[in-house]
């Protein structure tokens, strides 16, 4: 590993990535199986892939490609997918369902949704996720139990109350102490814990919510055709979205992977500590950054092998990154249309700019007028009044 400082931007490069692949997980015929649940929802509908071709062009790359997920389901984020296909799988096993072959309209008898009634699921968010939880508990019938870090926005979390918990509240704690409470509660009142994160002993809910980001994998790649990606920007919390991608991405184009970059904020950057110690490691305290959806301290256990060796770049960015970000989808160059990116999806692209015009940053992650740049644009405007201060202020 070799560690590189450029303004407000933190590098640390994976010179020899070990590779990484897997013939059972993360695979074409896993996501066919999510995608097909995801498509039998209502409100469904695959999310636009996004071409900047005036961006490409002015700064000399092939192509920049951003997957908009600012209108899934309806919810402004892309977290609805890993809550409805884990709400979808607990559903499965509890009644005795095959889920690749099951839909959501094999959960709607009479029968199942007298007794989805009582089922109760818990879980602690930055806010999409637990949005995301919401919104899927409700529409299988099912109640939850939604709790957030101190200092999170209002409108985020009366988002998740709008969404359908059953309560939605502010804790005293920070991020990891947040999963710990909603993990003492889920055993204390009997409610199923849906946490997209990990530990020793709790893999299979957040396998199941990491699985459910195929969906968005496998769509940006059909709509990509047969411009395979050469370069890959992922954002990570917890990392499970970007470990998830990535390793659909890496098994997908395995005869010519390519370079992925996980991005964080700066002060709160668990996977970049994590890959620069060789092992998960928490970064801990209470670290302030507008990326709320990207505040977390631990990375997921799940995907971690998938971090540590299918990686190329580290990159911990100050929230500057993410506003440069936000305000150049908000005002695009050329004809390019104009994307709605708040806080936790813009700083991929906020990033992306820093390098392509640096041209010591172009030839570190050798970006070319063969490039094709993958974005994923997490969240929309998940906190109105600070994306209106960012962008137009």
């Amino acid at each position: 590993m070799r560690e590189i400082t450029s303004e407000n931007i933190r590098i640390l490069v994976n010179e020899q990535p070990a590779g990484w692949r897997s013939d059972r997980m993360l695979t074409q015929d896993a996501a066919r199986d999510v995608l097909r649940f995801h498509r039998s929802l209502p409100g469904y509908g695959r999310t636009e892939l996004v071409p900047l071709s005036a961006a490409a062009g002015k700064y000399g790359v092939k192509g920049i490609f951003v997957k908009d997920e600012s209108s899934r389901f309806g919810l402004k984020a892309f977290k609805g997918l890993g809550g409805s296909y884990a709400v979808f799988r607990t559903l499965c096993e509890l009644f005795g369902l095959d889920p690749r072959k099951s839909t959501f309209g094999d959960l709607q008898t009479s029968e199942i949704r007298g007794r989805c009634k009582d089922i109760e699921f818990a879980t602690a968010t930055d806010g999409n996720h637990g949005k995301g939880v919401a919104w899927a508990a409700k529409l299988f019938g099912c109640r939850s139990h939604v709790f957030m870090p101190k200092g999170s926005a209002e409108a985020r979390r009366k988002a998740i109350e709008d969404a359908g918990a059953s309560e939605a509240v502010v804790t005293e704690f920070n991020y990891d102490g947040t999963v710990d409470h909603a993990r003492r509660l889920a055993e204390e009142n009997g409610w199923t814990l849906l946490q997209d994160t990990s530990w020793e002993g709790y893999e299979k809910a957040p396998g199941w919510i990491i699985e459910g980001y195929l969906t968005l994998a496998a769509e940006a790649c059909e709509q990509l055709g047969v411009e395979a990606p050469t370069h890959v920007f992922l954002q990570a919390g917890v990392g499970a979205m970007a470990g998830g991608v990535a390793g659909y991405l890496l098994n997908r184009y395995s005869d010519d992977p390519p370079a992925v970059t996980i991005v964080e904020p700066a002060d709160v950057a668990c996977v970049y500590l994590s890959a620069k110690n060789g092992r998960i490691s928490t970064t801990g305290g209470d670290a302030a950054t507008i990326m709320a959806g990207l505040n977390c301290e631990t990375p997921c256990g799940v995907v971690w092998p998938i971090l540590r060796d299918g990686v190329s770049f580290y990159c911990a960015c100050g929230d500057c990154i993410t506003e440069q970000g936000m305000r150049a989808y908000a005002h695009p160059h050329g004809g390019d249309p104009a994307i709605v990116s708040g806080e936790s999806g813009a700083v991929t692209y906020g990033l992306l700019l820093r390098i392509l015009q640096d041209e010591s940053l172009r030839k570190l992650w050798g970006m070319n007028g063969d490039s094709v740049v993958l974005l994923i644009n997490t969240e929309g405007a998940t906190d109105p009044e600070g994306y209106d201060r960012v962008v137009e202020g």
